[in-house]
């Protein structure tokens, strides 16, 4: 396996499979198989160290085109998740209605912008914050996004009976969710320029975010499953993942000014706040580990992962013996695989090996070596 990253590939972290249709998948299996694991997940969650290992399936075309046809979305989710039972693992797969990456946005009067082949797309509307903020304003679950999110969960929930493990939406952070309102220099301009009315916009953001996933969670009942998204996530987690690629491109003190209040504000709707963010952000590690009411964190560790993944140390030494969880996505062969953990795993770190291994065969493998490392705790 190459060890540079594959840009001919349309999902690095995608696993190809075969749709099923729901009336063929054997939903009581599915449901045994995860309940078998909720005990070990609850275990992990309320220790203050320890590691997992999730085998991730993610359907590239759930992530791009595909998701505008809920029942085809539905079809290929339930192809993988019947395969993901024959991987060794400690968390199961989850079922998601994932509808691209402008849902908040929508409470601002924009559509997405469909292009054959792709995902969805938004084009910032907006000249200027206050532009914005003077947009009549609806709650998400009552824009077309919105109910066609909350039809897809109908959809989801009436074809496994409720019996399948269901997250919510991609959620964006708020930051994330306001650059997509402006032309990228507007944004940043602004941040310097008129920070107040940025806070302000980023408050009815985070109560946007807030209210459109209790709508969720209300929807969705026993079956959901937290951080949701990118994130392994379980009925017996907390908190909700948001994506927060726009903290590599502003300062450490930004990030705090602008960011830290909506993740606490979400992070007390929903147990705690959960960080994510693409490339490198080893440099705000310490930054981000302060984020008030932190659970979780995710990163990429590999060179297949992501274009510019992170160093190991830096997370070791920052997460170690602070109870955060540390989610390690590593695209890669055994070998990189046991070489990436081996420099993330001290005592006192809480891990979560996130892999994408081809075969059974290695997986199980990987597995064994993680098995060998919680025999040393």
């Amino acid at each position: 396996m190459s060890k540079e990253f594959d840009y001919t590939l349309s999902d690095s972290q995608g696993t190809l499979g075969n749709e099923l249709d729901p009336k063929k998948f054997d939903i009581e299996r599915y449901y045994d198989y995860e309940q078998y694991l909720l005990e070990n997940n609850q275990s992990f969650w309320n220790a203050s160290e320890g590691i997992l290992v999730y085998r991730r399936f993610r359907s590239p075309g759930v992530f791009a085109y595909d998701s505008r046809d809920m029942k085809k979305s539905l079809a290929l989710q339930l192809g993988l998740l019947q395969q993901s039972m024959e991987y060794a693992g400690d968390i199961a797969n989850f079922l998601e209605p994932w509808y691209g990456i402008g849902v908040t946005a929508s409470a601002f009067g924009i559509e997405y912008d469909w292009k054959e082949g792709n995902a969805p797309a938004i084009h910032p509307p907006f000249k200027s914050i206050d532009e914005a903020l003077a947009r009549e304003i609806v709650p998400v679950h009552e824009t077309p996004i919105g109910k066609h999110i909350l039809n897809m969960i109908d959809y989801f929930l009436e074809s496994t009976r409720g019996k399948i493990p269901i997250s919510p939406t991609d959620s964006q952070a708020s930051l994330n969710a306001a650059s997509f309102l402006f032309p990228t220099d507007t944004f940043f301009m602004d941040m310097i320029m008129n920070p107040d009315a940025l806070k302000k916009l980023l408050a009815v953001i985070t109560d946007l975010t807030i209210e459109f996933t209790q709508k969720q969670k209300e929807l969705i009942g026993d079956a959901m499953v937290l951080p949701g998204h990118g994130f392994p996530s379980s009925r017996v987690f907390n908190g909700l993942g948001l994506s927060s690629d726009v903290s590599v491109m502003i300062s450490p003190d930004q990030y705090v000014e602008f960011e830290y209040p909506a993740m606490q504000h979400i992070g007390e709707a929903f147990g705690g706040a959960v960080f994510h963010s693409c490339g490198n952000w080893s440099s705000k590690a310490t930054t981000i580990r302060d984020i008030p009411g932190l659970k979780v964190i995710d990163a990429a560790f590999s060179a297949q992962t992501d274009p510019d993944p992170n160093p190991c140390a830096p997370f070791r030494d920052t997460f170690t013996g602070t109870g955060v969880i540390v989610n390690a996505r590593i695209v890669g062969d055994l070998e990189t695989l046991k070489e990436k953990i081996s420099e993330l795993w001290a005592p006192g770190i809480k891990l979560i090996v996130t892999s994408y291994c081809e075969t059974r065969k290695e997986q199980l493998a990987l597995y064994e070596f993680v098995e060998t490392l919680r025999g040393g705790q």
